[in-house]
């Protein structure tokens, strides 16, 4: 198995800063935007975006909720052991809200397809843009395409995207494992 570094913490920090700036285009105050983080790993980037569109352009009051999607998933009674549901934190209406659906990797578009069904359960949103870190274009089992990309990486199915972030990892890298 080998690994190859993708991103350091200095191109992750560039990218999530241009991540911001284009939601800061199409969405300007976020007066009626919602950033939604998918569990458990989206919410890192999640958080990063609204850290940055608060202090950087002093964007108030940014409507920020976590998503579990797991009892959504089609894969949730298939594997030998049970997964794990983590927690879901939405504490305002999506009724008629531009959300946008915030994750780490885009691989098969499965999580996405299972956010898109969970997310009703809050409302019916007005748009639903997805903004994901790592888009992995050649691994889609479903037509689902990110709004905002973070990096496009051509990997094949024997290859992992892993993402580090600091607040677990004590570091923020992105890797390409090889198996």
């Amino acid at each position: 198995m080998s690994q190859k570094v993708l991103l350091s913490s200095k191109e992750i920090d560039i990218i999530l800063h241009r991540l911001a700036c284009q939601l800061l285009e199409n969405h300007l105050d976020f007066s009626d935007t919602a950033l939604i983080g998918l569990q458990p790993r989206g919410i890192y980037v999640a958080e990063r975006l609204k850290k940055i569109l608060e202090e950087d352009y002093r964007i108030k009051n940014i409507q920020l909720g976590y998503l579990d999607i797991t009892f959504y998933r089609d894969d949730f009674r298939r594997g030998s052991k049970p997964l794990e549901a983590n927690k879901t934190k939405i504490d305002f209406l999506v009724e008629n809200k531009k959300v946008v659906l915030v994750d780490d990797v885009l691989y098969t578009g499965r999580s996405i397809r299972s956010a898109l069904t969970a997310i009703q359960s809050f409302g019916r949103p007005s748009e639903i843009e997805l903004l994901t870190l790592i888009d992995r274009r050649f691994s889609r089992h479903l037509p689902i395409q990110p709004d905002y990309r973070g990096r496009q990486v051509d990997a094949i199915n024997n290859e992992k995207v892993r993402v580090e972030w600091s607040e677990n990892e004590g570091e923020d890298k992105v890797y390409m494992i090889s198996r």
